[in-house]
Order: C-alpha cells, then sequence, then structure tokens
C-alpha cells in the first residue's frame, strides 16, 4: 500500500517535471528571439508575401513524412527525426529533444502543434 502511494507520487512529480521543463523551453526559446531581434514567423511570413499562421496548424504527432516536409525548413531527415521521436507532450519538445535548433522552433512553431489522443 506504502509503496504504491510513493510509486504514484514519483510519477506524478516527473509528469509534472516534464511539463515544467517543457513550458520553460518554450518561454525561452521565445525570449532568445525576442532578445536577438528575430522577426518573428508570421512577419517574415507576410514580408515575403507568404500565408501567415494557417487556419489549421499540423499536429507533429499525426503528420506524415511528406505532410511535414512542406513545413519550411524541414528536410527528410528531420522529418525521420520527428516521426521517430513521436509522440509530443508539447511541440517546444521538438527543441528539448534536440531535434530543431531554437531558431529554427521560433521560425515554425506558429505552423504546428501537437495534439495528443
Amino acid at each position: 500500500m506504502k509503496r504504491g502511494i510513493i510509486q504514484t507520487a514519483l510519477i506524478a512529480a516527473a509528469l509534472l517535471l516534464s511539463a515544467g521543463m517543457c513550458a520553460a523551453a518554450e518561454s525561452k526559446a521565445a525570449a532568445r528571439a525576442e532578445a536577438t531581434g528575430a522577426p518573428k514567423a508570421a512577419e517574415k511570413g507576410a514580408k515575403a508575401g507568404k500565408a501567415t499562421a494557417p487556419d489549421n496548424p499540423m499536429d507533429i504527432n499525426s503528420a506524415s513524412k511528406a505532410q511535414l516536409k512542406k513545413i519550411p525548413g524541414i528536410n527528410d531527415a528531420v522529418a525521420d527525426k520527428i516521426i521517430a521521436g513521436r509522440p509530443y507532450l508539447s511541440k517546444a519538445n521538438l527543441v528539448t529533444r534536440n531535434i530543431l535548433s531554437g531558431a529554427h522552433y521560433a521560425q515554425i512553431k506558429d505552423l504546428i502543434i501537437a495534439r495528443q489522443k
């Protein structure tokens, strides 16, 4: 009985810690982009004449390799890494798992989402 309670508490603590790390990575990437003066993805798209954030962002947990390659800067190797690392609790996991750099993530974060089943 006591062992089960301890295990449950440890699992809950681990989940809270991982959620906090995801949120911290996302805010850190945004702060880094602001500090360097890098324009946001929506501003870049508007300047280049491309559409800004899509009506329905692409789900990195269910998108096919071909769909992932439609995201700017995602090639075959990166698409394979994204697929191999599934499932993602947050789109910021792409940075924390070293799949994307912080700068690249800042450019595409408005185009993607990590939906849970």
